[in-house]
């Protein structure tokens, strides 16, 4: 077979679906760096700086906060699997789909799982989860925090004081949500946060940055188990059920990251340095401007869609900053749009998944790509494309619309 396989080098995209999203230049300049040694002082040195740079992110003091080597689904997985022992009670408030996820993960953890739901566009009330938490009795509360499927972002101020007054463990997956809306890990009762890069973060798919509580800690650690060939004398079993993920579990990863350095797994360099990266330009712009700056340019997007006369999805006093669903015209077939749009124009827009497939598309505005010149194009492209299909509208609204927002605001 004699095949000839050409340098990767993939076509230009400005990718304002629902994530991922363009990585930031600098982000990508920093996972070409050299690799250098699991164990050298450098690399270690790294690592505790990655800990406190997402302290910042995070909003929170926990010791426990580093990187999970895999997609936002690893650190969800690694979380549950850790937290969750066969037989627990979990809670799940189901708005969307990445709510079905959690559901699934639990009951892979053989956990017994119980559910909420509202309809997709909606999100719940405190009182509704309370009054579940009261009925179900769950060890643990797993919620979403912001959900692309429906670009809703559930209200969680008030959820860690219920679950602290009904002794629940509380967790978020705040993959699509971090850095472009507020999340306060420590201000509102949080035991366990993950997210992912590829979205508001700005870098790559493939690490999960997560943070615990010390009584998150403290669960996990009562499931201690250090595998043979690392084990010393020193190490103990805990008293509750080992965890049943050898490369998920918390507690060996946790002493990984911290000062015994035990020899879990070689952690992904380029990734790490993608993570500090993204981290460290967070922090310079600043957390609270970047999540107003996702703010100024989701609303212009809305503006503008809402200018050229479109329809949008859900409850949009609860939609995420950087993430907006809008209905698909029935005179057009969305497939056929997002495909001018991408062959044409150069731009991807997602669509979404279940009961809304088909039926909306989702734009973002997230990351690197929560920029004026990135919304500009996209709603004069989408225009353009909607008008070639035969949908009319009036010309450069959706433009005019936007440049007031950022006119009213800048």
């Amino acid at each position: 077979m004699n095949t000839t396989f050409l340098p990767v080098n993939p076509p230009q995209r400005l990718l304002m679906g629902p994530g991922p999203i363009n990585a930031d230049p600098r982000v990508l300049r920093a996972m070409s760096s050299q690799l250098i040694g699991q164990y050298d002082p450098a690399m270690t040195h790294y690592m505790n700086e990655v800990m406190a740079l997402y302290r910042g992110v995070f909003r929170t003091d926990n010791a426990a906060t580093l990187l999970v080597d895999g997609t936002s689904r690893a650190g969800i997985e690694a979380i549950l699997v850790s937290a969750i022992r066969p037989g627990d009670k979990v809670l799940v408030p189901v708005f969307g789909r990445f709510g079905h996820l959690l559901c699934e993960i639990a009951r892979r953890c053989r956990a017994e799982v119980h559910s909420i739901e509202v309809t997709w566009g909606e999100v719940f009330t405190a009182q509704q989860i309370e009054d579940a938490i009261k009925r179900v009795k769950p060890r643990l509360l797993l919620t979403v925090q912001g959900d692309t499927s429906t670009t809703m972002l559930q209200p969680l101020a008030e959820l860690g004081e219920i679950c602290r007054r009904h002794d629940v463990l509380f967790y978020t997956d705040a993959t699509a949500s971090l850095g472009g809306n507020p999340l306060e890990t420590d201000a509102w009762g949080l035991d366990a946060v993950s997210a992912g890069l590829q979205k508001c973060l700005g870098g790559p798919s493939g690490t999960a940055p997560i943070t615990l509580s010390e009584r998150m800690v403290e669960v996990i650690r009562r499931r201690a188990h250090v595998e043979a060939g690392i084990r010393t004398a020193a190490h103990r079993d805990g008293d509750d059920e080992m965890i049943y993920s050898n490369y998920f579990d918390l507690g060996m990863i946790l002493d990984y990251w911290g000062p015994e350095r035990l020899n879990h797994h070689t952690e992904a360099t380029s990734a790490l340095f993608a993570a500090r990266e993204c981290a460290r330009v967070i922090g310079e712009e600043g957390l609270e401007a970047g999540i107003a700056r996702h703010k100024l340019h989701g609303d212009a997007l809305l503006k503008g869609i809402q200018g050229m006369g479109l329809e949008t999805f859900g409850n949009l006093e609860y939609k995420m900053n950087n993430v907006l669903g809008v209905l698909i015209p029935d005179a057009v077939n969305g497939d056929q749009v997002r495909k001018l749009m991408l062959e044409d124009f150069g731009i991807e827009i997602g669509t979404s998944f279940g009961p809304l497939a088909g039926k909306v598309w989702r734009i973002g505005t997230m990351g690197y790509n929560a920029r004026k010149d990135c919304v500009m194009q996209t709603l004069c492209a989408l225009e353009a494309v909607l008008n070639r299909l035969g949908l009319r509208t009036t010309q450069g609204a959706a433009m005019q619309a936007a440049w007031d927002h950022y006119g009213e605001r800048c």
